[in-house]
């Protein structure tokens, strides 16, 4: 059996490969005229000097939080000492898997933008195989990391139960999803900031004010609307889902070493089985990634068309490859815990098609939003928030449902306290499922910014009108990819969180184990909660929704989710005011740039929006850790599995609401820019303008971000699981 696990680094190397291999075969396409290449150039130099601003302050945040936990593992005794380590290597490589897609998108943007001059099918080929180094870094990077661990943790872990050495190991290795989280919270609202900030102030002067087109060489906020794509979109995603992959894997390795305490062989395999799925789904995506291809002149639907074969084709081999792989592993159910990997996958489709209906403008929803702007922008920001409110039921459903199936599939459909640990673990790998082709359902995302990006520089090197046209086809596509691939994040996160939940129990335990080896009288007393079962640990705790305690707990978890989004929103709208002033300030001051005369100042505006940024992420994300340590010490368990609840629970539907809103308040404004009601420059296009900018930061800021606050708050939870029950007991 453990030449099985080979197949996980084996699987890192092929993904790393491939990913190189399209960064190579895009770098040999040319860039352009010398304009588009000069305007590529300032993208790149902005973005890569707001990441090294953005890792200076994330690197003294790492340094403050790894002592801080060495001093509890080293000083107090209630942590494994593999924790601050584990922490920095999360972090590391969540910060690396970012870093990787954002400087291939920078380099892939103007070559979209002359590949498409050639045809469609060439720009969107370089779009998207672009966007799959990213899919393919982070699922690299993400198994080569558990890779390592794995091997690492078995060699130096000493305990002669066998049984007992595996939790350790799989908890152990759960930590570093912290270092993963905390640096993709810092990536997701700092790139958020960043990217709305400019976004919003090129829209309102520009656009609104000066009637001017979108990406206008003569705008000076321009450049740092570029460059916020890259920041937000690409290496703030990237770092978002790299974090959600690992968390998946890892939360169900942790929960297969419990669930099946005692037996080793089967510990073995419930560990296994999770990484193998994920090995192949590496080898499903790049075959689906070859498979995406599309015709000159293609219209939207048939893009979206183009873009689904490929990914349903990895989905449909992962799900028939997971018979093989429970069977080959040697569950005696192994039929059944494949149909739990089958209820992640199916309702990560459904929740992506979900997700396009309502956001893409080739359907009904999005039409008639774009319609409503003939009564002016007040009714489109109506209409957009009752439609995202609207679009939160069919997912919601949806995983409620996934969690039923998968739990029942895995339990025989007994829902008995006596094999709640097999459920959850069915639950746990319904989420790696859904996550185990994230190396082409990435790609998809990530091509979104390259394409907008390759629109931006079309239109400041004055390309001819008709490569804009084509741009802005892949853009709208763009546009609804990346809807689609918030409402997959967020559906994954909500699995995801459900398993962490569980795996906080689990660490509550290893407390417990902790304060047996520090001796006293309650020595036996702690050696029996450390081996008592989940149901056990409730009832010592009492947590139950009778308990105030816990629904105090609920109550703070639901408002974090509201007072997080509000704080970054808030963040947005600083920022974007002071991006409004300055580009009105260069209007206004130096003259002949209206005409063209005069090239504007796009350095001070990436300045303001890089300097906005850096400050504006400090407070939201900070409160995003210190929360739930404070609920520990303050409530103890059951206030923290409340917190975790309620978070859960409200962000889910949130983050939803959100994503589906500013999705279609984009994709509105594309409708009317392609001559609907007016097109271009017409009062309904004005009014869907304004509807886009009360979008932006619902959809690339607050939204994206809360799926990170859901997962980060039961990941610090874990870590200071020690501390929390030294405190308690």
């Amino acid at each position: 059996m453990d030449n099985l696990f080979y197949l996980v680094p084996a699987a890192a190397a092929l993904a790393l490969f491939f990913a190189w291999y399209f960064f190579h075969q895009m770098m040999k396409e040319s860039e352009g005229t010398v304009t588009m290449k000069e305007i590529a150039q300032y993208v790149r130099e902005g973005a890569m000097a707001y990441l090294r601003q953005q890792y200076r302050v994330v690197v003294v945040v790492f340094i403050v939080l790894a002592i801080f936990f060495a001093i509890l593992a080293y000083g107090f005794g209630i942590q494994n000492t593999w924790v601050p380590f584990a922490f920095l290597t999360g972090g590391f490589f969540s910060g690396l898997a970012g870093f990787v897609g954002m400087k291939t998108a920078t380099y892939a943007s103007a070559r979209t933008a002359n590949a498409t001059m050639r045809s469609l099918n060439s720009g969107l080929k370089i779009a998207f195989r672009s966007g799959a180094v990213m899919g393919l870094t982070v699922v690299g990077l993400g198994l080569l990391d558990i890779s390592i661990w794995w091997k690492a943790l078995d060699f130096f872990v000493k305990d002669a139960d066998t049984s007992h050495k595996l939790v350790v190991i799989t908890t152990t290795m759960l930590t570093f999803g912290m270092g993963a989280s905390t640096q993709a919270l810092f990536a997701r609202v700092g790139g958020g900031i960043y990217t709305k900030a400019a976004d919003v102030g090129a829209d309102i002067v520009g656009k609104v004010e000066q009637d001017i087109p979108e990406d206008d060489p003569r705008n000076p906020a321009t450049i740092a609307d570029n460059v916020g794509d890259n920041v937000g979109d690409v290496a703030g995603m990237g770092a978002d889902l790299y974090e959600s992959y690992c968390g998946s894997i890892l939360a169900t390795m942790a929960l297969g070493a419990s669930a099946f305490f005692g037996d080793t062989a089967m510990q073995m395999k419930a560990i296994l089985a999770p990484m193998i799925i994920a090995a192949l789904g590496v080898v499903f995506s790049i075959i689906g990634i070859y498979a995406v291809r599309t015709n000159e002149g293609a219209s939207l639907q048939k893009l979206l068309k183009s873009l689904s074969i490929g990914t349903n084709l990895s989905a449909v081999l992962i799900g028939i490859a997971t018979f093989g792989i429970f069977y080959l592993v040697g569950f005696e159910n192994w039929w059944q815990m494949s149909l739990s990997v089958l209820s992640g996958l199916l309702a990560g489709v459904i929740i992506g098609k979900v997700t396009e209906y309502y956001t893409s403008h080739s359907y009904k929803p999005t039409r008639k939003l774009a319609e409503s702007a003939k009564t002016g922008s007040a009714t489109v920001i109506i209409g957009g928030v009752g439609l995202g409110m609207i679009s939160t039921a069919i997912p919601v459903i949806t995983i409620a449902v996934a969690i039923i199936l998968s739990f029942g599939f895995a339990t025989g459909f007994s829902f008995s306290t006596d094999v709640l640990s097999s459920g959850l673990y069915g639950i746990s790998i319904a989420a790696v499922g859904m996550l185990s082709t994230l190396g082409i359902t990435l790609a998809t995302d990530a091509y979104g910014p390259i394409a907008d990006n390759a629109g931006g520089n079309a239109q400041m090197s004055e390309l001819d009108p008709s490569v804009r046209e084509k741009t802005d086809v892949l853009d709208a596509l763009g546009n609804t990819t990346a809807a689609t691939g918030k409402g997959f994040a967020i559906g994954s996160a909500a699995l995801t969180a459900l398993a962490l939940l569980a795996s906080y129990i689990e660490e509550i335990k290893i407390g417990f184990g902790h304060l047996a080896e520090k001796g006293g009288e309650l020595a036996d007393q702690f050696v029996q909660l450390s081996h008592a079962s989940i149901p056990e640990i409730v009832e010592k705790f009492n947590i139950t929704l009778m308990n105030p305690v816990v629904l105090v707990g609920v109550f703070i978890g639901s408002m974090m989710a509201f007072l997080f989004c509000g704080m970054t929103m808030n963040s947005v709208g600083r920022a974007a005011q002071k991006m409004v002033l300055e580009v009105r300030r260069q209007f206004r001051e130096i003259a002949g740039i209206l005409e063209g005369k005069q090239r504007p100042d796009y350095t001070s505006c990436v300045r303001i929006s890089t300097k906005a940024a850096q400050h504006e992420m400090i407070l939201p994300s900070v409160l995003a850790i210190i929360a739930p340590v404070l609920v520990g010490i303050i409530l103890g368990p059951a206030g923290v599995v409340g917190l975790l609840a309620g978070g859960l629970g409200a962000g889910f539907v949130l983050a939803i609401f959100l994503a589906n809103s500013g999705g279609a308040w984009d994709n509105a404004k594309k409708y009317v820019e392609e001559g609907n009601f007016g097109g271009k420059n017409s009062e309904c296009h004005k009014a869907t303008i304004v509807g886009d900018t009360v979008g932006d930061p619902f959809k690339d800021t607050s939204g994206p971000s809360l799926n990170i606050l859901i997962k980060l708050m039961s990941m610090v939870s874990i870590v200071m699981a020690g501390l929390t029950v030294l405190i308690h007991c």
